[in-house]
């Protein structure tokens, strides 16, 4: 578990103010520009060594990310983007951080952006979070006020500015390249790649997309060391310390910031007050946000949270959106409305995610009311496969996961359900 003199979020739930003032006093903004004397090179070199992987979802190593910015500028800006359009159904991580943390998510704005040669940094941050960016420009105008951000920004001779766009509540848009595009004012479609971001992204220049808490924990890292950073977490690869978020059927719903690798069963237990009618009504739990296959009980029992213990049992962290559900819920159902959303929010740019999304949630309706018949079980997993990996971005990949966990673990539930329904039709 772990200890509080670790915890980088120290007003998580907003129990002081997220003003300049008390953000200070949280340590927010300390030596950030003796941080930013010791160099470009020597930043991207800590971040290597703390092995920080990406927090939005795909857990690329954060440093090695930074390290693909041009090194010299050909005459085209370098810009940093943060991607707070957090839309993942049972992720809302990032919102506390920017309702109630945003001075970090500032600092490491800056301190990232410099490392890489950027001037100016794009928050892009979800329609819905009204209150959220309302909150966020009152921490960027207090930060210019500071002469934390603009020119010479925290004294280090380094010019940097901060811009908000909001965004128009476009799932897709989470997407670092579709991201870039709405911010260009274009249609939110995802972009082919390469050219990669880091060569041609916003505006043609050289441009890295990061997540708000892989951005916002960067300034403690550099504070502490990126050793202290890897020494944290349970697993050699997966450093340092993650917020999750738990939702569903558990006593006490919360984010909370925990180790990497702890156990999915102590991180519901000591956090959330345990499933509710206890561990032993659990039926499956989501691990990583929508996307991600959910889990069966069994594997709930040992399965440790990080990327890689993860993906070794055919799912992923993702953004570490924990879905919890007992033996309440209606499995089927559930998927279903999740094929519904990704269906909605598709792009329609790519065919297999335009007409495979369609295709998978009018016969996960079916099977839902058992009015299908068993062999459509197997046609329902080939209509995955025939999206999975087969479209620009992974809005493809995350409509067809679920789907699969649920005919991985659930499969004899549907069957029953499509039989009690032709008994009833007899």
């Amino acid at each position: 578990m772990l200890n509080d003199e670790d915890r980088i979020f120290t007003n998580l739930y907003g129990w002081e103010s997220f003003s300049l003032k008390d953000a200070k006093k949280r340590g927010d903004w300390d030596g950030t520009k003796a941080i930013l004397k010791k160099g470009p090179g020597w930043i991207i070199e800590e971040m290597q060594a703390s092995g920080l992987r990406g927090r939005g979802g795909a857990g690329f190593p954060t440093g090695m990310k930074w390290s693909f910015m041009p090194k010299e500028s050909d005459g085209r800006p370098h810009y940093l983007v943060v991607n707070a359009d957090e839309s993942e159904p049972g992720t809302c991580k990032d919102r506390d951080i920017l309702r109630h943390e945003p001075h970090k998510l500032l600092e490491g704005c800056l301190i990232a952006g410099f490392a890489m040669g950027a001037h100016a940094a794009y928050i892009y941050i979800r329609g819905e979070f009204y209150n959220e960016g309302s909150e966020l420009l009152r921490a960027i105008e207090e930060a210019y006020d500071a002469g934390l951000l603009g020119k010479n920004a925290a004294g280090s001779g380094w010019d940097f500015d901060v811009i908000l766009h909001r965004g128009a509540g476009a799932y897709i848009c989470g997407e670092e390249t579709a991201l870039i595009e709405s911010i260009e004012g274009k249609k939110g479609q995802p972009r082919n790649k390469p050219p990669f971001p880091a060569m041609a992204g916003l505006y043609s220049c050289p441009t890295t997309v990061n997540n708000v808490e892989t951005i916002a924990v960067a300034p403690t890292i550099l504070r502490r060391g990126g050793p202290w950073f890897a020494g944290l977490g349970l697993n050699e690869k997966n450093a340092g310390t993650k917020l999750f978020c738990i939702s569903g059927h558990v006593e006490q719903p919360c984010n909370v910031e925990e180790e990497m690798g702890i156990p999915l069963k102590e991180l519901i237990e000591k956090h959330a007050g345990g499933v509710r009618g206890g561990w032993d009504n659990l039926l499956a739990v989501i691990p990583g946000g929508s996307s991600t296959p959910m889990l069966p009980k069994e594997t709930c029992e040992t399965i440790n949270m990080d990327f890689d213990s993860l993906r070794e049992v055919g799912t992923g962290l993702g953004t570490a959106g924990v879905i919890v559900m007992d033996k309440s819920t209606d499995v089927i159902q559930a998927i279903c409305r999740l094929s519904q959303f990704y269906m909605h929010e598709s792009c329609g740019q790519c065919t297999p995610c335009r007409e495979g999304t369609g295709w998978l949630w009018r016969i996960m309706t079916r099977m839902v009311a058992g009015n299908a018949t068993v062999d459509e079980i197997d046609q329902l997993f080939e209509v995955t496969k025939e999206i999975e990996g087969h479209t620009i971005c992974a809005l493809g990949d995350a409509a067809a996961w679920p789907i699969q966990g649920l005919i991985k673990h659930f499969r004899p539930e549907m069957e029953h359900r499509i039989m009690e329904y032709r008994k009833a039709a007899a």
